[in-house]
């Protein structure tokens, strides 16, 4: 007997026209406010160890319209002091800067502060490369944009940054949950669900290692692409399930999960290879950045699931029509992040 994964029961109201517009609009609206937010671009500092008191600086921030610099910057304590001049530059849409620095007494145990990123809305990934190779890696966000540089950590401290970096992805990656939210509307029970999330993860597992440690490349921009198409075809599927016709992707969506995860890999390995892998212990930063984006993978279904089930009890809103909407408003805010990244690199 095979359980039954669906969306809310309800009544129908016999106005369901009116009342489909009316969610569909409010789906979109939902929606909407990640359209141009889709992308994992965070602003990105980099300190290099010289030696016992010098570094170098990379700074590195996304550029906003125009070309204009988000207004940020790197507060350093006090026994801190520029050596030489900043070398600047546009790069790959963002605005990169380049110094070095001078700590009298060194970095160990003082804080650094973003300045500028309050009323922003991007976080700020920090990464600390020491002389001995070790690796300290934050995730500052607006609330809180300060850190302390640390001595070397052990690898409990690289495992746990690093799966922490993972969740954090998974989660503030809509395109990947809407894609994930999309397959949970395809698939009709609990086996077919641990299939399709069970091919999904073995699929965006390989080409996230193989990207990550160098052994396959492609240009991130044609591939996050590629990857908004790829929710809009499964949005597709499930309104032709819901209109009776039946594809391979209805049958065995485990199949499409595989092939399309391929892809969400290469997505994720763009993150990771924003911040970069400790020299000392990559495959332990390579295994826990996976994991946690698989925990936060399944934190994300447990909870549309639970929230399903909330809703079936509660709702009066038909469960095909729920679906149907929410289909309708994935597959269009997919469709303007297609026409939005295709844009970005054709011009």
């Amino acid at each position: 007997m095979q359980t039954t994964l669906s969306m809310p029961r309800a009544l129908v109201s016999g106005k369901l026209p009116a009342l489909s517009t009316k969610l569909l609009v409010l789906t979109l609206l939902f929606l909407s406010q990640w359209a141009s937010a889709d992308i994992f671009r965070p602003a990105y500092l980099e300190l290099s160890q010289l030696d016992a008191e010098r570094y170098d600086v990379l700074w590195r921030v996304p550029a906003l319209p125009d070309n204009r610099r988000l207004a940020a910057r790197v507060m350093f304590p006090e026994n801190t002091q520029r050596v030489g001049e900043a070398r600047s530059a546009i790069i790959n849409n963002a605005w990169e800067e380049r110094y070095e620095i001078e700590a009298t007494g060194g970095l160990i145990d003082q804080q650094i502060t973003i300045d500028g990123i309050l009323g922003g809305a991007t976080d700020v990934i920090v990464r600390v490369e020491r002389q001995d190779g070790t690796t300290q890696l934050e995730r500052l966000q607006p609330a809180e944009p300060v850190f302390t540089v640390t001595a070397s950590p052990g690898p409990g401290e690289v495992a746990l940054a690093y799966f922490v970096l993972g969740v954090e992805h998974i989660l503030g990656g809509i395109d990947h949950l809407l894609f994930v939210l999309a397959l949970l509307l395809l698939v009709g029970n609990l086996r077919r669900l641990v299939l399709t999330i069970t091919a999904f993860t073995v699929a965006h597992s390989i080409t996230l290692v193989c990207a990550t440690l160098g052994w396959i490349s492609l240009p991130g921009p044609p591939v996050e692409a590629v990857i908004a198409l790829s929710i809009v075809f499964v949005a597709a599927e499930v309104i032709h399930e819901q209109q009776g016709r039946t594809s391979i992707t209805a049958r065995s969506p485990w199949i499409v999960a595989f092939g399309f995860g391929l892809l969400h890999g290469l997505g994720f390995a763009g993150a990771l290879q924003e911040v970069g892998l400790p020299d000392t212990a990559i495959p332990v930063a390579l295994l826990m950045f996976n994991v946690g984006v698989e925990a936060g993978q399944l934190l994300f279904v447990g909870g549309v699931v639970i929230l399903a089930a909330l809703l079936g009890r509660i709702s009066r809103v038909p469960s095909a029509l729920v679906k149907r909407v929410i289909s309708y408003g994935i597959g269009s805010v997919a469709a303007f992040w297609t026409i939005e990244r295709v844009a970005a690199f054709v011009q």
